[in-house]
């Protein structure tokens, strides 16, 4: 799809998920998008159903189908299968630095934190879907270092009971980090000789 699709669409499916994880969903990417959502296993949803911007604020709705047999039922734990909490909270910060790049942010996105996670749930083999909804308390575009920042507040449900809350998730987007060498060493930026 073109960029001025991509910034218009209020909703993606798995295909377009997995496309940006490679970075081919953007037929025409500006200079320096280098984000992008973790491939699976680890891509943590499965559809956003909604975006939506008012100002610097915004909304998230993203669900995750729950697979009997998914990876991390394998080894936590042994007889005890539960999704780690963790992931949930991943998947929070995948979701804000996607947003992020659909409200104009360039560069590859990071995880910067959160103020508090609070488990109330568990996410069990058997769970059908897991729902995240994140309201988006700003987002900021900070022109003179060409960085972006989206700050908010999830609420996760597995089939519609509440299992986590998360205050203050913050994912910022940075131009100039990507580390595009891998396995090669990143390469050392020049060192100013007159110091």
């Amino acid at each position: 799809m073109k960029y001025a699709e991509f910034i218009q669409q209020a909703g993606f499916d798995l295909p377009d998920l997995i496309a940006f994880s490679y970075g081919r969903l953007i037929d025409d990417p500006p200079e320096g998008l280098d984000a992008r959502l973790p491939a699976p296993p680890f891509l943590m949803v499965d559809r956003i159903v909604e975006l939506s911007s008012n100002g610097n604020k915004g909304k998230i709705v993203a669900e995750q189908d729950i697979r009997l047999d998914a990876w991390y039922f394998q080894c936590h734990f042994k007889d005890d299968p539960v999704q780690p909490g963790c992931l949930g909270v991943d998947a929070v910060w995948q979701l804000l630095g996607f947003y992020g790049v659909w409200r104009g942010a360039v560069g590859a996105g990071r995880a910067l934190g959160c103020e508090e996670v609070v488990f109330n749930g568990q996410i069990r083999p058997h769970t059908r879907v897991v729902r995240f909804e994140i309201d988006v308390v700003r987002f900021r575009q900070m022109k003179n270092n060409e960085t972006s920042i989206v700050i908010a507040n999830a609420e996760i449900r597995a089939d519609d009971k509440p299992v986590t809350t998360v205050k203050k998730a913050r994912s910022g987007i940075f131009r100039g980090i990507a580390y595009k060498n891998y396995p090669y060493p990143e390469i050392a930026p020049p060192q100013d000789s007159e110091k």
